[in-house]
């Protein structure tokens, strides 16, 4: 039996240029942050030839084909894993809708997890890129590789999406850097960073492509974006923290730009009651519509955030160091 542990994401700027339809034009980058919630997937050989597997439903069949769950199914047959198996996937919190990264989470986890099942090591690079080709290439979702790169990799990061600057092996390529920041400035990061679900679910699909379709015409919304997860960095690394949640906040107003679903009255009315109780700055999780909202907020300020968003459910979460990996592995054969 083989149980791998991936965690869960937050974005703080740039998201939507890492899109490969913005960055192979303009480049890309974000800046992102795995958190201490994770989706589990375990993984073990059956006595029987069938593939079987459980998540929010149980599938038991005989061939990858007949298998509905198409993340699992593709990772199968990507590491050539065709029968006698059993998966299970298993989350911190429900990921429908989340808005932390959870589809890409999974993707990552599986492959980790199948690779170590067959035995073999592969690095954060493979598994991302791999996941990437999984949702992106072969099963056409309208999303980024930011999220698969992520939890791949683990910790804060800064990651850029190149042009493609007319050679082939260059196109698309996605580097990772880490932040060079004290550990001081990294536990007062933590302090800062709030996290409520604001009660409303949205399919992220129809944002998503929205966005897609918009590129073109919000290439300036865009590139500000990018520009301000740059920013961002440099904020970090010079312990700017609350020059970071005014970033955050010049993020908001750029996103909402993007797609008419990203948010909702509802949802301004939420962000600009936490703005009024002192909030510097904050975001819809992923694609925006719902899910969780991120606020940076100064700690004096905390009580009087809780109290206005007091109608919304917290998440108390800390910045994660690691990516998806393999956290028990035991072997009958």
């Amino acid at each position: 039996m083989i149980i791998v542990q991936t965690p869960l994401r937050i974005s703080f700027l740039g998201g939507g240029t890492d899109f490969p339809a913005f960055y192979r034009k303009y480049g890309g980058c974000v800046l992102s942050s795995t958190i201490d919630k994770y989706i589990f997937v375990i993984i073990k050989r059956r006595f029987d030839n069938k593939i079987r597997l459980g998540y929010t439903r149980t599938e038991l069949v005989d061939s990858i084909d007949e298998l509905q769950h198409e993340l699992i199914r593709e990772a199968l047959r990507l590491t050539g894993i065709a029968h006698q198996v059993e998966l299970s996937t298993m989350g911190d919190i429900p990921s429908e809708g989340s808005g932390l990264g959870s589809s890409s989470t999974v993707t990552v986890g599986c492959l980790n997890a199948m690779y170590a099942y067959l035995g073999r090591l592969v690095d954060a690079e493979t598994l991302a890129r791999q996941a990437c080709q999984i949702e992106i290439d072969i099963l056409g979702k309208p999303i980024g590789k930011q999220d698969q790169y992520i939890a791949a990799y683990g910790g804060l990061r800064f990651i850029r999406f190149l042009p493609d600057d007319g050679h082939e092996a260059a196109s698309g390529d996605v580097i990772v850097e880490s932040i060079a920041m004290d550990e001081e400035v990294r536990r007062a990061l933590n302090e800062r960073l709030l996290l409520f679900y604001t009660g409303v679910t949205r399919s992220a699909g129809s944002i998503l492509r929205e966005q897609v379709a918009n590129i073109e015409v919000r290439t300036d919304v865009l590139i500000g974006l990018r520009d301000l997860a740059q920013e961002g960095r440099e904020h970090l690394e010079a312990g700017r923290l609350d020059a970071l949640g005014a970033c955050m906040h010049r993020g908001w107003e750029f996103k909402r730009r993007l797609a008419s679903a990203i948010s909702s009255q509802a949802i301004d009315e939420m962000y600009e009651a936490a703005r009024r109780a002192g909030a510097l700055g904050g975001k819809i999780t992923g694609a925006g519509g719902g899910g969780f909202m991120l606020l940076y907020c100064p700690p004096k300020s905390q009580d009087a955030v809780r109290y206005a968003l007091r109608g919304l459910r917290e998440l108390p979460f800390r910045l994660e160091r690691d990516g998806s990996k393999v956290i028990l592995n035991v072997r009958r054969d």
